[in-house]
């Protein structure tokens, strides 16, 4: 009897998955869809609601590199501190690595961080800054680290230089190398790494954008999200300024659609408004109406104005909850729990059907005639 080719094929198949697991661990190697709900994407909020819905997944992800980018003054560090707040509110623990020693544990403590805990390095070069970054994220201990900034990741060598000598690459070769030794360690401790980065100018570009971010494209290559934040507007009182209305967008995303844009208020001295950002969200999703200058969900008034009803939110917490769960459910449709409920849909509708094809057909009160005798005593009387 001649022996199939694909049961060869399978054993050559097992012999060298059992030889790579034995040379480099379990798990090394598998089928996808053995570890689905390893696959699975996990996050950590970021702070405001419109940018968790607009990252697609519910937040950050976790064993990822993210990049957030923009100009001067615009809430990159605010934003990563949030993210920081939010991890520390599930019991995760977080590190700040502050190489541009200009962290303000008063600001941080304001926005919700719990500077108690949070690990904070001031580290002399990019190379300590990096080094201190692989072993935090290889100890397998931390939810979030955010580095701030990679501008201020300054080389040793171009520190023991005089002032003015050109080094050109230095920077770049230093994301590259680290990059490729974290990204494997990130991936596995499921560390959310994030990086605040500066924009500059390129010289002599005449189309397109001459805007571009400090450290070589390393890092745009191996970040799973970049996040563009810029300040739109001023807000104010009278002649007093209050905060800024900012714009994300979405440049790269690699767990989700990416090109989506969240807006929302970052409040001096309190961060980004949580509650704003969610009657925004609920009023254009239409789980809170707008009648004239009222707010209202069914026929509770939530307020007269925009304040008013940010006010009425921050005093009750179970009604803005509510709204965020109604948001998060509408929003947030996981494709695996979309593919499963429509299975079940399909599964109901082919059991509905088989049982209607199974069901004896209902006997009529006069079938103790039968009909053919009754066609046949109406063909003779016709005779």
């Amino acid at each position: 009897m001649a022996s199939n080719p694909e049961d060869g094929k399978n054993k050559a198949l097992e012999l060298a998955l059992t030889q790579i697991e034995k040379a480099y661990g379990r798990e090394s190697i598998m089928k996808l869809g053995e570890r689905a709900a390893k696959i699975s994407v996990e996050t950590i909020s970021s702070g405001a609601l419109s940018l968790d819905m607009a990252l697609g997944v519910g937040g950050l992800p976790r064993g990822r590199v993210i990049e957030i980018y923009g100009p001067e003054s615009s809430g990159k560090t605010t934003l990563a501190l949030h993210a920081i707040a939010e991890a520390q509110k599930l019991g995760g623990k977080a590190a700040f690595i502050d190489a541009e020693h200009a962290m303000d544990p008063a600001y941080a403590k304001a926005l919700g961080v719990d500077c108690d805990e949070l690990l904070i390095s001031q580290p002399d070069s990019g190379e300590q800054a990096l080094e201190i970054t692989e072993k935090l994220i290889r100890s397998g201990a931390l939810d979030v680290i955010v580095v701030d900034s990679v501008a201020a990741l300054t080389p040793q060598a171009e520190i023991e230089g005089d002032m003015g000598d050109s080094r050109p690459g230095l920077q770049a070769r230093l994301m590259s190398q680290a990059l490729r030794k974290l990204t494997a360690a990130i991936s596995h401790t499921k560390t959310c790494l994030i990086f605040i980065n500066q924009i500059r100018h390129k010289i002599g570009v005449m189309f397109g954008s001459p805007e571009t971010t400090t450290g070589g494209l390393a890092l745009k290559f191996y970040a799973s999200i970049r996040l563009d934040i810029r300040r739109i507007e001023n807000l104010k009182k009278g002649d007093v300024f209050f905060g800024s209305r900012c714009r994300v967008k979405v440049v790269k995303n690699k767990v989700a659609p990416p090109y989506r844009q969240a807006l929302f208020d970052m409040i001096h001295g309190y961060g980004i408004s949580h509650e704003g950002c969610l009657l925004d969200m609920a009023v254009e999703n239409n789980l809170v109406d707008k009648s004239g200058s009222w707010f209202l969900k069914g026929e509770e008034r939530l307020g007269q104005g925009r304040d008013n009803a940010i006010a009425y939110l921050q005093g009750n917490p179970k009604m803005a909850k509510e709204i965020e769960a109604a948001l998060r459910d509408l929003l947030l449709v996981k494709p695996a729990q979309k593919k499963a409920a429509e299975q079940l849909a399909k599964d109901d509708a082919k059991k509905a059907a088989t049982e209607a094809e199974s069901m004896p057909v209902p006997v009529s009160a006069d079938a103790s005639v039968p009909k053919p005798v009754a066609a046949k005593k109406k063909t003779a009387a016709a005779k």
